[in-house]
This record gives C-alpha cells, sequence and structure tokens, in this order.
C-alpha cells in the first residue's frame, strides 16, 4: 500500500482475468443503490465505486483494472480505508478455487455452463466481510418485488446513511454509507412505513442490527457454519442466508432457494423447461460446493422463460 494525496492506494495482480462488473456486480441494489457506482469515465478498465462500514469506520473504495497488465488498482478513503485495501484480494475473489467446478468436467455438462464459463471465466465469488451490509437489503427484498425493495434500501440509506468520505471534487455525487447498526435500531415506525417497509421485515432488521457483533464475527467461520448460524435468527430463512453467503461470506455453495424466479430461469437454461425448487436441488446436487456457481452463471447468461402477463405491480405499504 502507498498513501497519496487522493486517499490509500493498493495495487494487486491477481495472476488471471478479472471481470471486475460481474464479480461486484451482486453487491449493487439496483441502478439506484447510493452505495455503489459505476465509473461511466472508466468503463473500458472496469471502474466502480462502492463503499462499506468497516470496524474502523466508513471507507470509500474506487476499483479499476488496467487494461495493459490486468492489474486491480483500488484507491480509498476514510478511516476505514486501510481495513478494505487489506481485504481487497477478499473482495475480488481470490479465495474462490474453481479447480474443482471447471476441472472436475462439471462445466460441459450443459451448454449454457460451458459457454457462460467461457464469457465470465473472469467473475468469482466476493467476499466482503460485512454481514450486516449484505443481511439489511436481503432482508428487505423478502417477499416483495425487486422495484420496491431497492427503493426501500435507497431511501433508508439517503436519511439514515453517512456521505461517503472522500473529496468532493473525486467521489461521485450522492454516494453513501449504509447506515450503522445503532442507527438501524433507531429508525422510527413511521419510516419504515415512509420507506415502504412492513413491520415484519422492519422488526427483523432492527433485531439483527441489535445483534451486529455476533453477526459480524460470523464472517470469521465456516460459510456452512455461519448460515446456520444466520438462520437461528428470527426472519432469517435458508434464501436470505444464501443471499449473506454470496456476498459476505464468499460461500461458493449458497444457492438462493426460494427464490420466486431462479428455479425457472436454472431449469431452462440446463433443461429447456422451468423447474420447481425441490427439481432444481435435483440438477445442482452434482454441483455441491458450487451451487452457487451454477446459479450466478445462470443470471449471467441470460437464459430466463419468456415472461406472460402483466408484471406484479407490488404493494404500496405506505397506504397500509
Amino acid at each position: 500500500m502507498s498513501v497519496a494525496t487522493e486517499g490509500l492506494v493498493r495495487t494487486w495482480s491477481p495472476g488471471r482475468p478479472l471481470d471486475l462488473g460481474a464479480t461486484l456486480g451482486p453487491l449493487r441494489r439496483g441502478s439506484g443503490d447510493p452505495t455503489f457506482r459505476y465509473d461511466s469515465t472508466a468503463r473500458s478498465g472496469g471502474g466502480l465505486w462502492c463503499t462499506t462500514r468497516t470496524p474502523d469506520g466508513t471507507a470509500t473504495l474506487r476499483l479499476a483494472v488496467r487494461a495493459a497488465d490486468g492489474v486491480v488498482v483500488g484507491t480509498a478513503w476514510g478511516d476505514g480505508a486501510a481495513w478494505v485495501l487489506d481485504g481487497l484480494p477478499a473482495l475480488l475473489g481470490g479465495h474462490d478455487d474453481v479447480d474443482g467446478f471447471d476441472g472436475a468436467g462439471l462445466v460441459a455438462r450443459y451448454p449454457a455452463l460451458r459457454d457462460t464459463f467461457r464469457t465470465h471465466g473472469g467473475w468469482r465469488v466476493p467476499r466482503t466481510r460485512r454481514v450486516l451490509e449484505a443481511l439489511a437489503p436481503a432482508v428487505l427484498e423478502q417477499k416483495v418485488t425487486g422495484r420496491e425493495a431497492w427503493s426501500a434500501w435507497r431511501s433508508l440509506v439517503r436519511w439514515y446513511g453517512d456521505r461517503a468520505p472522500g473529496p468532493a471534487e473525486v467521489l461521485p455525487p450522492d454516494l453513501y454509507v449504509a447506515p450503522a447498526a445503532r442507527t438501524v435500531v433507531r429508525v422510527p415506525s413511521w419510516d419504515w412505513h415512509r420507506a415502504g417497509v412492513d413491520l415484519s421485515r422492519s422488526r427483523t432488521l432492527v433485531t439483527a442490527a441489535g445483534r451486529a457483533g455476533r453477526l459480524e464475527a460470523l464472517a470469521d467461520r465456516p460459510p456452512a457454519d455461519a448460515a446456520t448460524a444466520l438462520r437461528t435468527l428470527p426472519g432469517i430463512g435458508v434464501w436470505t442466508a444464501a443471499e449473506v453467503g454470496q456476498r459476505a461470506l464468499g460461500d461458493a455453495d449458497a444457492v438462493s432457494v426460494g427464490d420466486f424466479h431462479l428455479a425457472k430461469r436454472v431449469g431452462h437454461a440446463l433443461v429447456g423447461a422451468p423447474v420447481d425448487d425441490d427439481a432444481m436441488l435435483e440438477l445442482l446436487e452434482p454441483y455441491r460446493g458450487h451451487r452457487y456457481r451454477v446459479q450466478r452463471l445462470v443470471e449471467l447468461s441470460g437464459h430466463a422463460p419468456a415472461r406472460r402477463g402483466p408484471r406484479f405491480a407490488g404493494r404500496d405499504f405506505r397506504a397500509m
């Protein structure tokens, strides 16, 4: 690492092609997420901005991949800058081993996997090490449309989060850090309501925020053990724990069972027809240890059944 006037800088060579957008894309909760921005001035180099709340304080991180040599350049600001740069390899999937997936011939079983693995070979499972930051938006996404959940996330981050640290002349406009746990527990009921979050989800978030210390310690445990511990919290089931595992824990096996669209998409991509959760798990069983890897490759492939009928408009909890 080196200290520059514009922030703390670290370079990291992954030793392989790195698809920065595909790797960190799941951290973005909708195109208007205040904690995540793609850098339009550095698209060719895969530039992006994201924020986090570390044990040392808030941090803003800008990442870009040098086209000449594939080296990642990370620049960070804020009290948590050193912490977030120290975890740069984990964040970008440096821990993620695809040998058991590719080397065992599992990729070639289905054309959709084979082709997507070839075009997105630089994708890896990220590991942010920040459990509550992955959990909060996942809880907001429970049993509602993505549009509803992302709107609630934007509102809560802007109302109760902190401005991203760093020089105003460098940072993208309206970049925020997600609210601290101590802030989440104090959000009044009327603001949950105003954000469109029902009592069940707000209660789950407040309970989780009250146990933030124990939750963050799960990042140091094996992913399967951490998922089991997460599911002991009221309101946290298999789907939510998997969503956290995929982002905070680097779990390549955390499949999102219970997702409204996923089983249909996996079935369509692998066998040409939508399936239910049980059939999806049967299809994924040979990939155990890499089941989320299959899920993400299906998502990246673009395979999906044709939509029929009008989109679900969602419910406006503010009108209740």
